[in-house]
């Protein structure tokens, strides 16, 4: 991940990034995300750019190196243009609607699922079967997106179930009929 870490970070005009210590602040047009980052990495801004060093050459420093890199790039990418991750519900009778900050999920279950949305996460549903989660922090999109979809995961015989829009999901032949 070394090769990442050294790559300079660009900042875009309309964003501002502040750097005090380990802990590092991004606004932007859409947001302000904060972050604190391992005291082994330094992060300082130079030209409108972010350099991001490490104290010594061990295995762990250099993939923090990397990681910090590329989280530091997630956040002005996120505060500047959002990130988005889009869901589908295939199957007889599964749908889902929003109604404030709840997303009502009918899974075919005895009882309907209710789940409350983080304050700085969107979740819109223009049609009954597909779910769009939309923030500016990634890590949080990635895991709330993932935290509806296990909520029934895509099964390999039918394949119904909440799976990621560009998700494959590889079938199985049913048991042979005697």
């Amino acid at each position: 991940m070394s090769r990442i870490g050294r790559r300079p970070v660009d900042i875009p005009a309309n964003i501002k990034v502040e750097i005090k210590d380990s802990e590092i602040s991004v606004e932007g047009a859409k947001g302000r995300l904060k972050k604190v980052i391992h005291p082994h990495i330094k992060a300082q801004v130079q030209d409108n750019r972010i350099i991001v060093t490490r104290a010594s050459d061990l295995k762990q420093d250099k993939s923090l190196h990397g990681l910090t890199r590329n989280i530091i790039s997630n956040m002005i990418k996120g505060v500047n243009e959002g990130f988005t991750k889009e869901l589908e519900i295939r199957g007889v009778g599964f749908r889902a609607q929003v109604s404030g900050k709840t997303l009502n999920l009918q899974l075919g279950f005895s009882h309907p699922i209710a789940f409350a949305v983080p304050e700085d996460i969107s979740v819109q549903v223009p049609k009954p079967t597909q779910i769009i989660v939309k923030g500016i922090d990634k890590e949080k999109v990635g895991s709330i997106a993932a935290k509806i979809r296990s909520f029934y995961k895509p099964e390999p015989y039918k394949g119904k179930g909440i799976r990621y829009k560009d998700e494959y999901v590889r079938h199985k032949v049913g048991k042979a009929v005697a």
